[in-house]
C-alpha cells in the first residue's frame, strides 16, 4: 500500500471515530435528474466541463442533497464553475446566493475576480436569478438572510482561509455559515486532505488541510458531521509536492517540470463532508 493510500485509509477511520454517527459514502451516489441535467447543460463553458473527471459536479451534489426548491448559498464562487450548475439547477424554484469577495477590498485580484464574475452573472439569462452577496473571513459574513439558508457549500476554500488569518479566520467563516442556515442545515465543504500524520505546521502553506482539523473547527462553530465520502479522494496524491496543492494540475506550478508526472496524478486528494447545523 503506498503512502497515499495509507492516508486516505488513515483518514476514514479517523472521521469514523469522531464523527459519532457519521457515515461513509463511495463514489456510486445515486444522481438526480435535475442535478444531472444542470451538469449536462451546453450552457457550461467546455473548459470547465473538463475538470469533471476530477471535481464529480454530479455525485458532489448529490451526496450534499441538492434540490432545485432550495435555498443554496455558495461560498466564494470565483468565476463561477459551480454556479454555471447551481444558479440553473435552483433558478424559478429555489434561491442562489453566490458569496464572492467584498466590494470594498483593497486586494486587485479580488476585485478583478468580482468584476469578471458580476459581467458573467448579467450576460447569462441563466444566472438572471443570482443574487450576489459578500464575503471575507472576519469582516464580512452576511452571506444570506440570517437563517434563511437550506445549504452552504464551500469548495475548496478553507486553506486560504487558514493561510490568510488562521484558526479565527476559519472559525469564523464557519460561525458566518450556521448563521446563515436553517435549523438542521446542511454545509458541504469539499477540501484539499493533509494526511493525518502531518504536521500542523505543513497546513500553512502546503494548500492541504488535515480532516480532523476541518471537523473540529465546524464543531466549534455548531455543526455535527453527518456523513463523509470518497467522491473527490485521489489515492495517487501523496499531498507532498514542491510548491504545495499547486503544484498539480490545473495551476501546475513548476511549468514543463515533471509536469506529465503531475498531470498523472491528477487533481489533489479532497475530503466531502457534510455536516448539520445543530
Amino acid at each position: 500500500m503506498n503512502l497515499g493510500m495509507k492516508s486516505l485509509v488513515a483518514a476514514a477511520v479517523f472521521t469514523t471515530l469522531v464523527g459519532c454517527n457519521a457515515t461513509e459514502s463511495n463514489s456510486s451516489q445515486a444522481v438526480p435528474s435535475a442535478i444531472a441535467k444542470a451538469v449536462a447543460s451546453d450552457n457550461r463553458a467546455e473548459k470547465n466541463r473538463t475538470r469533471d473527471q476530477y471535481r464529480h459536479p454530479s455525485e458532489t451534489l448529490a451526496f450534499f442533497g441538492i434540490e432545485p426548491s432550495m435555498t443554496v448559498v455558495e461560498i466564494a464562487p470565483g468565476g463561477g464553475w459551480y454556479s454555471e450548475i447551481l444558479a440553473p439547477l435552483v433558478k424559478g424554484q429555489g434561491t442562489y446566493y453566490a458569496a464572492h469577495f467584498p466590494a470594498d477590498s483593497d486586494v486587485g485580484y479580488y476585485q478583478r475576480s468580482l468584476k469578471s464574475y458580476k459581467e458573467k452573472v448579467a450576460t447569462n439569462p441563466d444566472y438572471s436569478e443570482v443574487k450576489i452577496t459578500e464575503f471575507a473571513p472576519v469582516t464580512h459574513s452576511n452571506i444570506a438572510p440570517q437563517g434563511s439558508a437550506d445549504v452552504v457549500l464551500t469548495f475548496r476554500n478553507v486553506h486560504n482561509w487558514y493561510m490568510g488569518k488562521g484558526d479565527e479566520g476559519v472559525l469564523s467563516a464557519f460561525n458566518a455559515f450556521n448563521k446563515a442556515l436553517k435549523p438542521g442545515g446542511i454545509l458541504g465543504v469539499v477540501e484539499h486532505r493533509l494526511p493525518e500524520h502531518r504536521q500542523l505546521e505543513d497546513q500553512k502553506s502546503s494548500g492541504y488541510m488535515k480532516q480532523s482539523y476541518v471537523i473540529d473547527i465546524a464543531k466549534q462553530a455548531g455543526f455535527e458531521l453527518v456523513a463523509s465520502s470518497d467522491i473527490n479522494a485521489n489515492p495517487l496524491d501523496s499531498a507532498n509536492h514542491p510548491k504545495g496543492v499547486w503544484t498539480l494540475p490545473p495551476r501546475l506550478a513548476l511549468g514543463d517540470e515533471k509536469a506529465a508526472q503531475y498531470k498523472a496524478i491528477g487533481e489533489s486528494d479532497r475530503m466531502t463532508l457534510k455536516f448539520k447545523k445543530l
